[in-house]
Formats: structure tokens, sequence, C-alpha cells
């Protein structure tokens, strides 16, 4: 065969892809827990959208979407982050006329043109957890501390959370014009010279070491903040060391889109390397305004569940492959895989997942079938256990096996499993 996945678009095969499942798992009890609602929004939205949501001056904007005309000649754009689709869906639906805060959560994937390279991908996973309607300082510490709770649920131990504040439109135009000045005297090429006058704040996102190195000592937003975004960011620090939740002050932290303001982090895994961050949010209170909205305060978080996927395998948190069923049927002849496939499909109607051996397999493949599903059980089923009414429920760890009724097979392994 010719064919292969797309340049960029990783595939996750089992067993690997139970560790993606179990991530989205991990995040989405999370969100749950905290009253949050699932949303499923398009993945592909106007082009307009992202233009003005995200921001016409970043990256992701000038240089990753994937933008396309339609067969109606409209300029329509792959979504390459959650926030700006599930803004709109709130508004056109009037979820904000409810109660709120509107708490949505929503996985699948996103699409941004790079150049491929380890945990960077054309189409990337993404869990996006947003609370739209709120100012309160408690809401971005509840954002943090459920995407906190994920990673920890997956065992996670060298998560960095990494926390900055980028102010707010009433402090931050002082700011701006401390960072332009600065950043005008610095040795810097044609376009991110440009970049200074559009969005200074791009700049020092900028990853090239050369760039970075020249911004070393650019101001700090931390010290041109209005009296209420410090008292917001020092109540969201409070609220985050009471629930016990680490963080590092970063004040150079700036995220990649121009929609945020006020609390702003990323979360780091240092055996990553060079694509260290598996997630990051932050507040964008004027995001709804920019889509031709009201005036909707919100924030929100988005993680990468591929560098999720590569920090559990990096801890060493995935190194058995998970079981696919806890029963597995092992016929032997005709008249008992007929009975047999009856049998597998009681169990799983009782909510016992179980698969059996197909094809005629002999014992000794459909045992190195069992064996290979991870089952806790076989139940054995020949010509002489058809004739004296049972089969023989086998222990897979210990060998065991016993006689049991049919009638009796269900449960007998229900009562098994649950000890």
């Amino acid at each position: 065969m010719s064919f292969q996945a797309p340049k960029g678009v990783p595939e996750y095969l089992p067993p690997r892809s139970a560790i993606f499942l179990a991530v989205r798992d991990a995040f989405s009890t999370a969100a749950e827990n905290a009253g949050y609602s699932y949303i499923e929004v398009p993945v592909f939205e106007d082009t307009e959208l992202f233009a003005r949501g995200v921001g016409e001056s970043t990256d992701v904007v000038t240089k990753e979407m994937y933008t396309f005309a339609d067969r109606g000649g409209r300029s329509v754009t792959l979504r390459p982050e959650f926030t700006a689709g599930v803004m709109r869906s709130t508004l056109e639906h009037g979820l904000h006329t409810g109660q709120l805060p509107v708490k949505l959560w929503t996985t699948g994937p996103a699409f941004r043109y790079e150049r491929p390279q380890a945990g960077r991908y054309r189409q990337l996973q993404q869990f996006d957890v947003e609370a739209i309607g709120t100012e309160d300082p408690a809401v971005d510490a509840e954002t943090i501390a459920l995407a906190w709770a994920g990673y920890q649920a997956l065992g996670l131990r060298r998560v960095r959370l990494l926390l900055n504040t980028l102010g707010c439109k009433q402090c931050r135009p002082a700011y701006r014009a401390a960072l332009q000045d600065f950043l005008r005297g610095l040795d810097l090429d044609e376009a991110t010279r440009a970049r200074i006058e559009v969005n200074p704040l791009r700049v020092l996102d900028d990853k090239r070491p050369e760039v970075r190195a020249q911004v070393e000592n650019a101001p700090l937003i931390t010290d041109h903040l209005c009296a209420s975004c410090k008292a917001h960011h020092d109540r969201v620090r409070s609220l985050l060391e009471d629930l016990g939740v680490p963080w590092e002050d970063t004040p150079r932290l700036v995220r990649g889109l121009d929609y945020y303001t006020r609390t702003t982090y990323e979360f780091d895994h240092p055996l990553l390397g060079a694509q260290s961050g598996i997630g990051g949010g932050g507040r964008y209170d004027g995001l709804s305004e920019d889509i031709g909205g009201p005036a909707l305060p919100g924030i929100g978080f988005a993680v990468g569940v591929d560098r999720i996927i590569m920090a559990v395998e990096a801890e060493g948190l995935a190194q058995r492959a998970p079981a696919r069923v806890a029963v597995y049927g092992v016929p032997l002849g005709e008249e008992a895989a007929r009975r047999m496939f009856t049998l597998v499909n009681a169990l799983r109607a009782a909510g016992v997942s179980a698969d059996m051996a197909f094809d005629g397999k002999g014992l000794k493949g459909a045992m190195k079938g069992a064996d290979r599903s991870g089952a806790t059980y076989a139940v054995i089923l020949g010509e002489r256990d058809i004739a004296a009414g049972s089969a023989q429920v086998k222990d897979l760890a210990s060998g065991e096996q016993t006689a049991v009724p049919l009638a009796e097979i269900v449960s007998t392994l229900k009562e098994k499993l649950t000890k």
C-alpha cells in the first residue's frame, strides 16, 4: 500500500492509545467534578473569527492557520484553538443570559501548519476548559486547580506551574510604551522590529535564543500593574496556596495569543526538552467584545494531549499495557463457538468486558489470545463441558480452574471480578 498518514499528524494505536484515553478521562473527570458541562463546537469556522479573536499579529494567524475557500466562496479555517469558537457558540446560543459563569469543557483536534517535530504537530489534540462571565479571581484559581488535578490523576510528579499576569486595559498601555522603548534599542531583524509596533508582547514570546538573550532585561509587567490587577493577582496566588497547588512566579511569561489579560499561566514538564509546555491558559476579558459581543469576562485553559502522553511516558508511568477485557472466551468446536458467542454478549450486557477467540482456533492458539488480551479469567468451553452443562473458568494469574454451570457463569464472574 502506498498511502500514509499526512505529515505531522500523529496516530495512536493500541496499546499506546489507552494512554490517550486515560489523559482525556483524567481531565474530563476533573472538569465534571467542578461543574463544567461538555460542549461540541465546529472543527472549522469563519476565518474572521480567529483573525479577530486570536489576534492578527500572532504567529497562529499570520503563519499557521489552515485557511481555504469553501465551495460557496466563503473563507473558512480549521480551528487552531478552541476558545474563540467556544465564546462564539456561547454568544450565538445565549448561554451567557443564564446562570453565570458558563462553565464548559471540550476536547478534540486543532490544526496548525507547523514544522513537524516531537511534540509539535499539524493536527494536535487538546482538552479545553472555559469559564465565561465572571471576573472572580477564585475562578482563575479554580481552572488552574482543575488542570492540576488532571495531571495528578495521571500520576505526573514533574509538572511545574508558571504563573504571571498581563495587566488590563488600564495599566497595560504604560507598560506597552515602556516595553516598546526598550525593544526599539535592540538589534532585531526587520520582521521582529515591525512586531514591536503592532504587539510588543509577541517579542517576549519569541523562542529564538538570540532574541531571548536580548530581552532578558526587558521591563516587567508586574512593575506596572494598577492596584486592581495587583490585588487580583495576589488573590489568585493566595487561593492557590490555600489549595496546595505550587506555582513559580514567571514575570516574563507571555502566552502566544492576543486575547489574554491578567492571569496567565503555563504548565511545563522538564523532561520534554524544547517542547516542554504541556498546557496553559489565562484570562481573556476582552475577547467577547473583540468578536462583536457584549463585555463578558472569561478564563480558561487548554492542555496538549499529545505532549501529556509524552510526559506520562517520560516519567515511566505507561510501561504496563492495560487489559483490554476482563474475561476471554475459549470455545473448542463449532457448537461451543455458537454458545460462547451468546455467553460473551451476556457478559457485556451485564457490564463485564469480554472477548473471545474466533476463526476456530485450537486450545493453544486461543489461550495465547487470552494472555494477550490481559484478561483476568478465561472461560473454556468444549464438547464435554456442553454435555455437562458447564464451562471451565480459569484464573489466568494462578492457573486455578473450576467447572461452573453455564447458567451461573455471568453471576459467578461478576462476583469474582468485584472482590
